[in-house]
């Protein structure tokens, strides 16, 4: 399964009128009720990330960005006190650090009363993602909170010329994540990403049983769904790929809509799944599998 990428399927007008109704720009920040838009996990996502706030790497020729902003419940204004905050970069040569016990430009940190979060790190670029695509510089994002919704998202930066061509960023959904570069008292780089989170909404713990579990895809790939915090993780031969949210009657969806899972419950206790993503070639692809391995109860 590739990295997937968004097809347009509705206009522009109806898009943003769905996701903008409620969201104003006061000056500094878009601020509302509506919760933040999602966007793809990526296939770098780790994991683990110390807790620590200072990513910057000795002797980096990267440029210092302080990355910082404030967790809200769903109505826009509550603070979410130790909600799990997850960030994960490129370096300055945009490569990501998979393998490493140092987790490079990887961080957890955890909000206080004030539902802050501050990372002094340094600014992504843009890096290669294919024969043909350039990914603009970006930062991952997952916020885990345990009576909220869990978020994976991306925040982009104005005036990077690749945000046009990337289909993520360049989605109507993404506007409110392209966010201004300016200068603190320091003249040190600042971008500031308030957060909305929504409702949770998931499988009840008994369902999940029935679904998770390793897949064998008509595809030859084999994929392995499981439970984490209130989201459901697909591994595509071992690697992790996309963090899903249920959507009802047995369905999940991936940020943006890219990925898309439907199970089948079957009477001996098995298992299938559908599912629908959207290949290098922007071409949607339909696999099915069944389950082959169950996790012990």
């Amino acid at each position: 399964m590739k990295r997937r990428k968004f097809i347009q399927d509705s206009s522009l007008l109806a898009i943003s009128i769905g996701v903008f109704g409620k969201i104003k720009w006061d000056g500094q920040a878009y601020v509302g009720e509506d919760p933040t838009t999602t966007d793809i996990l990526g296939p770098f996502y780790r994991p683990g990330a110390p807790f620590r706030t200072d990513l910057v790497q000795p002797g980096t020729k990267g440029e210092v960005l302080h990355f910082a902003g404030t967790i809200f419940g769903k109505d826009g204004k509550t603070p979410v006190k130790n909600a799990l905050v997850e960030i994960w970069h490129c370096n300055e040569d945009g490569v990501y650090d998979n393998t490493s016990d140092d987790y490079i430009y990887r961080s957890s940190w955890k909000t206080g009363d004030d539902g802050k979060y501050h990372f002094r790190t340094i600014l992504p670029v843009p890096y290669k993602a294919g024969a043909t695509l350039t990914r603009p510089a970006h930062i991952h994002m997952r916020i885990s909170e345990t009576k909220m919704q869990d978020l994976v998202t991306q925040v982009y930066f104005k005036g990077d010329k690749h945000i046009a061509e990337d289909m993520s960023s360049s989605d109507p959904r993404s506007l409110n994540r392209i966010l201004d570069i300016s200068k603190d008292d320091r003249n040190e780089k600042l971008v500031k990403f308030d957060i909305v989170l929504q409702q949770e909404y998931t499988l009840d713990a008994a369902a999940y049983k029935k679904i998770t579990g390793l897949y064998e895809m008509n595809d030859k790939s084999m994929g392995e769904f499981y439970k984490d915090d209130d989201q459901l993780f697909v591994k595509v031969n071992g690697q992790i790929m996309e963090a899903m949210d249920y959507k009802g009657n047995n369905s999940f969806e991936g940020g943006l809509g890219l990925i898309k899972a439907q199970f089948e419950l079957l009477g001996n206790g098995g298992a299938k799944v559908q599912v629908t993503y959207v290949d290098d070639s922007k071409k949607s692809i339909t696999i099915e599998g069944n389950k082959i391995l169950k996790y012990p109860s």
